[in-house]
């Protein structure tokens, strides 16, 4: 064979070579590239749509896909609960969710339709915030006690006060404040926060109880008054509304929490995978920060530190619940 002709067919072999990586690259991120879908149990507008929002535009850096968010709203977050159960278990579809369809709907639903412990996996935690009690802008309140007192004297002790989904931490939290206060208050159940508020806003309802992400900004903006928050610390983003642990109310120190989960069986390379662009991500300042606007504490969790909050949560709401007297329906 001629010299010539050596040197020609190596470097065909060579170029042959080098397509074939390139070729399996691409193929390798091609499949990676497949796009992510993070579901959502509450309508747009509310706080877990705002963070998810915010996560999926800067997960795309670091998983070098696009990232979707879903909302499926409707029962707590129990269809979108249902909709990760049947979603294939290769970290394409995921759910971001906080305590109430994770630890208190399996409590208070016979039926839910899933069992986190059997049916997901905790991928990574996000941080833990604090519900709040809050007055809508044409309610002549501007303290918690104030309210308390209106409500006495103008309505004979009695009130509707709204939450974001019926048997949910809100509700059992207005039944504990109308029990110690000796107040007749009624839980005006909604599909989430967002409808909750633009009612409040309306002056619909003179209260609403949620978490601090569904109220924060409209409580800057001067429309309705955030009067106590539960928990032992005052909040950052909220450091003159005093928590109900100062005014009298005890008993609420565990905090509920965000999360970020996947169907049981996703492989466990795909899980790191996920955490780890999750744990950039919250490493971000301007991340952190626009979460801690929203009224977070931010708290990146492993998939195993998350699963470990969800079961002590789990368990206090459990004798809360019971305490209640209160039967899964």
């Amino acid at each position: 064979m001629s010299p010539s002709r050596r040197t020609l067919i190596s470097r065909v072999l060579r170029t042959t070579a080098a397509l074939g990586a390139s070729l399996a690259l691409c193929s390798a991120f091609a499949q990676s590239a497949k796009p992510i879908r993070i579901m959502v149990g509450f309508p747009a507008g509310g706080g877990s749509d705002a963070i998810a929002r915010l996560l999926a535009a800067k997960l795309r850096t670091p998983l070098g896909t696009e990232v979707l968010v879903e909302n499926r709203p409707g029962a707590g977050g129990q269809i979108a609960a249902q909709a990760l159960k049947a979603a294939p278990a290769d970290g394409s579809v995921l759910f971001l969710s906080h305590d109430h369809t994770i630890s208190i709907l399996p409590l208070v639903v016979k039926n839910p339709g899933y069992a986190p412990e059997t049916d997901f996996v905790p991928v990574a935690g996000i941080a833990t915030f604090v519900n709040a009690f809050a007055v809508s802008g044409g309610t002549p309140a501007n303290s918690f006690a104030a309210y308390v007192d209106w409500v006495k004297a103008k309505n004979g002790g009695k009130d509707a006060v709204g939450i974001p989904a019926p048997a949910s931490t809100p509700e059992f939290l207005v039944k504990v404040i109308a029990d110690k206060y000796k107040l007749d208050l009624v839980s005006a159940p909604y599909r989430g926060s967002a409808p909750m508020v633009t009612d409040m806003l309306g002056n619909q309802i003179h209260a609403g109880v949620g978490s601090v992400q569904d109220f924060i900004e409209n409580h800057r903006a001067g429309k309705i008054r955030v009067v106590g928050v539960l928990g032992t610390e005052r909040q950052a983003a909220l450091p003159d509304v005093p928590t109900f642990d100062e005014i009298g109310l005890k008993g609420f120190e565990d905090l509920p929490y965000y999360g970020i989960y996947a169907p049981k069986g996703t492989p466990a390379a795909e899980l790191k995978r996920l955490a780890d662009g999750v744990a950039k991500v919250l490493a971000l300042p301007e991340v952190r920060t626009q979460l801690t606007d929203l009224g977070l504490t931010v708290e990146y969790m492993t998939g195993e530190q998350l699963a470990k909050r969800e079961h002590a949560y789990t368990k206090a709401w459990t004798q809360i619940i019971q305490t209640s007297g209160f039967k899964p329906q």
